[in-house]
């Protein structure tokens, strides 16, 4: 399988004639213009504040953990009656929770956009294309969003997931304090000429892959912002009427919020499938402090957890807050 043969199964797996097609798809899932890109290590978890892991609740949890494995190439930790954990060498990354006889969470409700893996370096997001088209993995677009280069597909119950690679952060480009981040062609002959396309070596997730951003569906851009920028202390890096992009330390976003398809949205179905929980974890102990102290201020609970605490955000998402 060569480079043109490559880039055509890609094409053919996201449902796209060409490219820009393909681009499009992509602007659906991070809703940004298409703009010129920049040049540019990425450092999501060298922040004062970063994702830490994810939880999902599903239906079929063999399959979801076999997707998980085989597509994603996170390993099994530990498999229990509640839960089956994944991750790499380094940690957990990702919980998958049975619940049999949920109903699926519709995408008009708040709840998840899509969990968004951060491969080390272009080279492994090169050799997981790679893998993604020998074996046929279906997606759902990919675009160049100008910080970062991005991969969209979605799980066996529709979870949505990014797959993406940074630019250097020394080649972003900042405006008024606001990040520069567009949704244009992926130069997908670039990153194939990266690695051998003839065959895959792609047979586990590098231990470097992390959580590098949580993309959520929200009732209300401004609620969103009031509990994540206001409560939590991650700081606005881009804003639009209907998406908000929050961060830490510089970073372009390690959480996005919209309304795209949940505007009005009430609180979440406990009873439905989807994201049960995600983590942020705090560098020093004192930034843990003032997000708790700023939640009691504002009357939301909390809930003591080992090496930290849970909150609620307003749709009833829950977050750990944790030490790491």
């Amino acid at each position: 399988m060569n480079s043109v043969h490559t880039r055509r199964t890609l094409l053919q797996l996201a449902g796209a004639s060409s490219l820009a097609a393909a681009a499009s798809f992509a602007a659906r899932a991070e809703g940004g213009p298409v703009a010129a890109p920049a040049a540019g290590p990425g450092f999501a978890s060298r922040t004062p504040i970063r994702v830490g892991a994810a939880a999902l609740k599903v239906r079929d949890v063999e399959r979801v953990t076999n997707y998980y494995r085989d597509v994603i190439g996170l390993s099994v930790l530990a498999r229990g009656a509640a839960s089956v954990t994944l991750g790499t060498g380094e940690g957990a990354l990702l919980t998958l929770e049975p619940r049999p006889d949920a109903a699926l969470e519709p995408p008009t409700a708040a709840g998840l956009f899509h969990i968004a893996f951060l491969m080390p370096s272009r080279h492994d997001l090169a050799r997981w294309l790679i893998h993604v088209a020998r074996n046929r993995t279906p997606l759902t677009g990919f675009a160049d969003h100008s910080v970062s280069e991005a991969v969209y597909l979605n799980d066996p119950e529709g979870n949505g997931i990014e797959v993406y690679a940074d630019r250097p952060a020394e080649g972003w480009r900042w405006e008024n304090g606001r990040v520069v981040m567009g949704t244009h062609r992926l130069d997908v002959d670039g990153i194939l000429a990266l690695t051998d396309t003839r065959a895959t070596d792609y047979a586990k997730a590098p231990d470097g892959l992390r959580i590098g951003h949580i993309h959520l569906r929200v009732g209300d851009v401004d609620a969103g912002d009031r509990f994540y920028r206001d409560l939590l202390g991650l700081a606005s890096t881009s804003r639009r009427d209907t998406a908000s992009f929050l961060s830490s330390g510089g970073y372009h976003h390690h959480l996005a919020l919209n309304t795209w398809n949940s505007a009005g949205a009430g609180p979440r179905d406990e009873g439905s499938t989807g994201l049960a929980w995600f983590s942020l974890m705090a560098e020093k102990p004192e930034l843990m402090a003032a997000q708790a102290d700023r939640l009691t201020a504002a009357g939301v609970a909390t809930t003591p957890l080992s090496g930290g605490f849970e909150s609620l955000d307003p749709w009833g998402t829950r977050v750990r807050l944790l030490q790491g």
